[in-house]
């Protein structure tokens, strides 16, 4: 399946000075969502984690990434992931890391914060603790701003 690359354009350059995400509202189909619940479920009671591709604020591939900590307190996306979404950045798509809590809120912890080095990525969490959800936030500089989630 061949995928169109998009001209990358001022305003992604701008998302990157400025550490404004692109995906805001963040745009997912069900099937989508579906796919990030199950990876979650499939590697509890361990972090799931991967990254997602979105062209005008919807994802349009979700890729599944291996945690090398395999650990329910954390994530490390594999080396190939972070370099692949690293290209698809520098092809003018935009990002997203997603990882899961398997028993805590979707809401980044202290952790996530610390390791959040890409400001114009989106960062979703996935929660299986109650009623299993998706919520994406914006993190820049130590600042946390959640962006809605648009399921369809």
């Amino acid at each position: 399946m061949s995928v169109e690359r998009p001209t990358p354009s001022l305003v992604f350059g701008l998302a990157r000075l400025t550490g404004r995400t692109t995906l805001r509202p963040v745009k997912i189909s069900r099937e989508h969502h579906d796919a990030l619940m199950a990876h979650a479920r499939e590697e509890a009671p361990n972090e799931c984690c991967g990254y997602v591709r979105g062209r005008d604020g919807t994802i349009e591939e979700v890729v599944r990434s291996q945690n090398l900590r395999a650990s329910p307190y954390g994530y490390e996306l594999d080396p190939q992931s972070l370099l692949a979404a690293n290209e698809l950045d520098d092809e003018g798509f935009e990002v997203g890391i997603y990882h899961s809590h398997p028993k805590s809120a979707a809401e980044p912890s202290q952790t996530d914060i610390n390791l959040a080095h890409y400001p114009h990525w989106t960062y979703l969490i996935v929660s299986l603790a109650g009623e299993p959800h998706v919520r994406a936030w914006r993190i820049a500089d130590g600042r946390v701003e959640e962006e809605p989630v648009e399921v369809a």
